[in-house]
């Protein structure tokens, strides 16, 4: 008979059965596991390594060692404060392969691609209605809690959503983006060009 391995020998003992090979590289594996478990003190939250366990930790801390140079804003990771940068370079490295389309970021690209593909992977828990980009979704969400997040810097006027507040800021920068192609006249908003044009068509 082969001799006996010391798992063996101690499943004989008990009266156990040995592990199958399978069971014994599963039971290997929890053990790595458990000695490579960085675990957080503060919320419990167990992380993969060290470096992981760091950088979480300044969500608790509220470091952010990693400052911009030309507006001084902060991050607690190297990766935000590069993406961030592309603000002030005017660099734009994520090309939609369809449209020629540039952004600043790859999630802003991944949102864009919902536009070609049709797809709608942000549902309101509300009502159910489905949205091609988060920032719409979140958007929405205001409509059903009331809340006007998005409030204008130069009069304190606030709304529901982010483009609404962008319409109403051509009031105070007196920019007027639409022009009537019969007489010129210029209008802050859309809404106010569509009432004018029915002077020339004699729709009221």
């Amino acid at each position: 008979n082969e001799e006996l391995n010391e798992e063996e020998k101690n499943d004989v003992k008990t009266g156990e059965k040995p592990l199958s090979r399978s069971q014994t590289k599963e039971k290997d594996l929890k053990k790595r596991r458990a000695k490579k478990s960085f675990t957080c003190t503060q919320c419990g939250k167990s992380l993969k390594s060290k470096q992981s366990l760091e950088f979480h930790m300044r969500i608790h801390t509220g470091e952010k060692p990693y400052t911009c140079d030309q507006c001084e804003k902060s991050f607690r990771q190297s990766a935000n404060l590069q993406r961030h940068m592309n603000i002030h370079t005017g660099e734009k490295p994520y090309t939609c392969n369809q449209c020629g389309k540039s952004f600043r970021q790859s999630a802003n690209l991944q949102n864009h691609m919902n536009i070609h593909t049709g797809e709608k992977p942000f549902t309101c828990n509300q009502c159910g209605k489905s949205f091609r980009q988060s920032s719409t979704l979140k958007d929405h969400m205001n409509i059903h809690t009331g809340e006007k997040l998005y409030e204008c810097y130069q009069c304190g006027r606030t709304f529901l959503r982010a483009s609404d507040l962008k319409s109403h800021l051509k009031v105070h920068t007196k920019e007027k983006p639409h022009s009537c192609s019969l007489c010129g006249k210029r209008f802050s908003h859309l809404h106010n060009l569509k009432v004018h044009q029915k002077i020339h068509t004699g729709v009221r």
